[in-house]
């Protein structure tokens, strides 16, 4: 009796706006022909990634290879969404080949990988490796850094003050859990600034993991696909801040999808977009939107102050073209300064 060969699957996470999205359109566009499949995860109630991706266009990326599951981060509703997703694509007449499964920017990796243990999935699929892609400029600038004699006085003068930086504990999980971590908009970077980067994360990197630079998640699937890493096996040597079976919310964030108008070019809805990231606390702004006398749907995306609009396809005839834009922050930040903003 021949042993039935295991469906890799390789886990991309990385924090809101690194570049999950493109690395895997890209490993899609340059696949060769292989059969792949794409479960992809969303922070919040509007879909856009599922929707980007299924956009391309090409063999392998249409809408029945693309598996969404909004409204949730996928490292918390393992039994109820991705177990369920995982085991209807591995029951198709023609199973995937390899299947990518990208993570909301706020979900931490090892759960997702130990959810491979689980029986009914264990004997089918393995976790051929976890890509976390690092957004270089954020990092550069500080963004999950915290500072630790400022820490240390806040732990002096209040014993409850353990781990005061949401951001930096997101981004290390996902860091510790990787097998290949992609340093991603390294043209951004002077080589200065790619040393500085490559410093901080090995500084979190438990094991000996490559550090791979690229620009606009451009790298050769081969380099992605096939590390055989079957991670679901090798849980230990994947430190996290959430030990096995503890509680894991995302109390810390919040995310609103807010309308918007038909713009007048794409330079003006990115121009009030960049006004909306500077309200306090705003982490990543992306959606589609109509412009006026245009057929093709504008796509928005900013991280940070750093904002992007292409158009990507043309509307379909009976698709609404109400604009929306999700806009992803820490808990609290102020929605009314930022949906102002938006409407110019």
């Amino acid at each position: 009796m021949s042993l039935v060969q295991k469906i890799p699957c390789t886990i991309v996470t990385g924090f809101l706006g690194a570049g999950k999205t493109t690395l895997v359109r890209h490993t899609v566009e340059n696949a060769g022909g292989r059969r792949l499949a794409i479960i992809v995860n969303e922070f919040g109630d509007l879909g856009f990634d599922g929707s980007f991706l299924a956009a391309c266009g090409i063999e392998g990326c249409d809408e029945d290879s693309v598996v969404e599951l909004p409204n949730g981060c996928i490292c918390c509703t393992v039994a109820d969404d991705f177990v369920p997703a995982l085991t209807k694509l591995l029951d198709r007449p023609e199973p995937p080949e390899h299947i990518l499964i990208e993570t909301s920017g706020l979900a931490l990796p090892k759960p997702l990988v130990q959810a491979f243990q689980w029986p009914a999935i264990r004997s089918r699929v393995t976790v051929d490796g976890v890509i976390a892609v690092v957004d270089g400029p954020a990092v550069a600038s500080g963004l999950f850094a915290e500072d630790p004699d400022a820490l240390a006085d806040q732990r002096a003068a209040d014993s409850s003050v353990d781990h005061d930086n949401p951001l930096e504990e997101v981004f290390e999980d996902q860091i510790l859990c990787a097998d290949l971590v992609v340093l991603n908009k390294s043209d951004l970077l002077d080589e200065a600034g790619r040393q500085k980067v490559r410093a901080e994360i090995e500084a979190h990197l438990p094991r000996a993991v490559e550090i791979v630079a690229t620009e606009h998640g451009r790298l050769d699937p081969r380099v992605l696909l096939g590390i055989a890493a079957a991670a679901e096996d090798d849980l230990d040597a994947r430190p996290s801040h959430h030990g096995e079976g503890e509680d894991h919310d995302h109390d810390d964030f919040e995310s609103v999808a807010i309308p918007v108008g038909i713009a007048g070019s794409p330079e003006d809805l990115s121009a009030r977009v960049e006004r909306a990231a500077e309200v306090e606390g705003v982490l990543r702004i992306k959606g589609f939107a109509e412009v006026r006398a245009k057929p093709m749907r504008l796509v928005v995306q900013g991280v940070g102050r750093r904002v992007a609009a292409h158009y990507d396809r043309s509307w379909k005839g009976t698709e609404p073209r109400d604009g929306r834009l999700v806009v992803i922050g820490l808990k609290g930040f102020d929605q009314d300064a930022v949906a102002a903003a938006l409407r110019g």
